[in-house]
């Protein structure tokens, strides 16, 4: 009976990890045909050889190679932030968290807001921004570190308190940063500043970062998923069972830090990616981490691709911050879930 329970469970795990990868592949693929000039679907693939032997000859294969590396970023951003918002959720042991919620992005948006104000170069503003999310993460772990790593009963607490407010604070500082530098950015370089700020696309290309970041993460995360399980239930079933609560408190930690800073210095502070999809993930498929963590992962990159595809197609050929799109369709999905949760709770 055990065992077939287990073969029960491995198949449906597969069978929405393939759901979820060929709806994914499906708004990667229409995110490639769309656009102010369309790419019809007879001229795809011989776009797509021209691209993949490295030399894109013609119009069709050069907008190919453009929006193919623009939705491979947009899908590596929104599937590390889906990814760290399952895990800021596990690690605060609260559904509504999000990867923001410790202010790393606040961090990020510090560097890399003030690399834009003296005029930096692209490589200056990621190297900045990457630099500002660490900073933060490492002033939070010094001043927060007894709730990630404290003695017995705080393991079996599982308290947060002193981490969430550690991490509100230093975001409202950074946003105090962040606002007198807008204030005194001149015209010519605020509108860049704001769209850093609500979160942008536009000009992204092929990115290693957070494809880097995503892969080390998802991998570590899948060998940890029965112990996130356990964790989930309860702290003190889970030190009762063996699982080391700090040392895995303090990798959810690290690795939704990296993720966030990974996908905040690629695109900007998007919002919503990180709280409604892992959020609808777990309503949808369950809080069992072994089909949580890949069902948020593809459900997040594909959430940010459809979303940056109607960012630059809905006005063409004007395009919008993608953040601007997510936090429109996000609020009233949010909404809805809540609405559902208290209905259910009923």
């Amino acid at each position: 009976m055990e065992r077939s329970a287990h073969t029960g469970s491995a198949a449906r795990q597969r069978r929405i990890a393939l759901a979820m990868a060929l709806l994914a592949l499906a708004v990667l693929l229409g995110s490639t045909l769309v656009g102010s000039v369309p790419i019809a679907p007879g001229e795809f693939v011989d776009a797509l050889q021209s691209v993949v032997t490295g030399e894109p000859a013609g119009l069709a294969a050069s907008l190919l190679d453009l929006r193919l590396g623009r939705a491979a970023s947009a899908f590596a951003v929104g599937a590390a932030l889906s990814l760290a918002g399952v895990m800021m959720q596990s690690l605060l042991r609260n559904p509504l968290a999000d990867p923001y919620v410790l202010g790393i992005s606040s961090g990020a948006a510090v560097g890399a807001l003030g690399a834009l104000l003296v005029g930096g170069a692209l490589w200056m503003v990621d190297l900045a921004a990457l630099g500002g999310a660490l900073a933060i993460s490492l002033v939070l772990y010094l001043l927060a570190r007894r709730d990630l790593d404290g003695h017995l009963q705080r393991e079996l607490s599982g308290d947060s308190s002193t981490l969430l407010l550690t991490g509100v604070i230093l975001s409202a500082a950074c946003m105090a940063v962040v606002t007198l530098m807008l204030s005194i950015a001149p015209e010519s370089r605020l509108r860049g500043m704001v769209f850093w700020m609500v979160g942008d696309l536009s000009g992204t290309g092929w990115r290693w970062m957070p494809w880097v970041a995503l892969c080390i993460a998802f991998g570590v995360l899948r060998a940890r998923a029965r112990a996130l399980n356990v964790l989930a239930l309860h702290a003190e079933g889970a030190a009762a069972l063996g699982v080391n609560v700090a040392g895995l408190r303090r990798m959810l930690f690290a690795l939704a830090g990296i993720l966030t800073a990974a996908a905040v210095t690629t695109a900007g502070a998007i919002g919503f990616v990180g709280l409604v999809v892992p959020h609808a993930c777990r309503q949808a498929f369950g809080a069992d981490h072994r089909i949580l963590l890949p069902a948020a992962a593809l459900g997040g990159g594909a959430f940010l691709v459809l979303a940056d595809t109607l960012a630059r197609t809905v006005l063409a050929p004007q395009q919008l911050p993608v953040g601007v799109l997510t936090s429109l369709i996000g609020v009233p999905v949010f909404l809805f879930q809540l609405h559902q949760l208290r209905m259910r709770k009923r």
